[in-house]
């Protein structure tokens, strides 16, 4: 198996934090055999014990598989993983489908398939949203870039995963399309958690304010999933603030070469820097309100 076209069978994966790992597993649910490799082992034990096979790097595992996932933490992560002679493309069998899933920079989703197509493997851009909950529930957004033939071979491995699946466009397609996503949820966290500091600091309860706005014109998933975090004071990581300031960096860069101003993106990335900048660069996005606290450093 392998062969540009035929059905995928052996799946490796990559990364297997807080969403990767949650992800792989629906991937043995799903019948495929799963081949893994993370740069800490014990973050693999738990699916190697449902019948994972360990691999000790990304070109050993690229070498037994018909198609490689990757969800790592920054392009510079993706850009060592997949280029270079220890990587997934020059270890890769011709015909090997690889998708990469973090959150990247179009610009290099575009280097890798240029790199990978000239010795005969697929590739796609496959960012996904819906944090840890989407991952766990297996109801991820999955938007896609590259070809309509390596979409269609992948669509048996995102359908385990997601819920909503769409192929954008070519390569670079599918970073794009998460870097809007971005641009919108970092502007409604921010409006999520101005309200709920508003709602503490007049003396409301927070709780009761969600459940009769949450019905109303400010539904949402944001206003859903970190409302009632941010009313319990819990922000541990669905989503690490170090890798939000990472991916409204990219928005930035991009919006720039463009010649596209985007004042609230800036806006929010400010304000999470200066939250990381305190500390805060592992909590959950939710923490932007330790920001609107008397103390925020406390």
């Amino acid at each position: 198996m392998g062969a540009q076209g035929e059905a995928i069978r052996s799946v490796g994966f990559i990364g297997l934090g807080i969403m990767g790992h949650s992800m792989a597993g629906h991937l043995i649910d799903a019948g495929f055999d799963l081949h893994v490799y993370n740069r800490s082992r014990g973050k693999a034990e738990p699916l190697l014990a449902r019948g994972a096979a360990w691999h000790e790097s990304p070109a050993d595992l690229a070498r037994v598989c018909d198609a490689v996932i990757t969800i790592v933490g920054y392009p510079v992560d993706v850009r060592q993983v997949y280029l270079g002679d220890a990587g997934l493309i020059a270890n890769a069998r011709e015909g090997t489908l690889l998708i990469d899933m973090t959150t990247s920079n179009p610009s290099l989703a575009r280097l890798i398939a240029e790199t990978a197509a000239a010795r005969g493997v697929d590739t796609l851009d496959a960012p996904v949203s819906g944090g840890d909950v989407g991952a766990r529930e297996g109801t991820l957004a999955i938007m896609a870039g590259g070809e309509e033939e390596a979409f269609a071979r992948a669509l048996p491995l995102f359908q385990a995963m997601g819920r909503v699946i769409r192929r954008l466009g070519p390569a670079g397609a599918g970073q794009h399309t998460k870097m809007v996503n971005q641009i919108v949820i970092a502007g409604t966290i921010m409006g999520v958690t101005e309200g709920m500091a508003y709602a503490r600091r007049c003396g409301l309860d927070p709780e009761a304010v969600l459940a009769v706005i949450g019905t109303g014109a400010a539904a949402g998933s944001q206003l859903s999933k970190l409302g009632p975090r941010m009313a319990a004071e819990d922000f541990a990581p669905g989503f690490y603030i170090h890798h939000f300031i990472k991916d409204m960096g990219i928005a930035l860069e991009e919006a720039a070469a463009m010649g596209l101003d985007l004042p609230a993106l800036a806006l929010s990335k400010s304000r999470y820097d200066e939250l990381s900048g305190l500390g805060y660069g592992a909590d959950g996005t939710q923490a932007l309100l330790r920001l609107y606290e008397d103390d925020p450093g406390a």
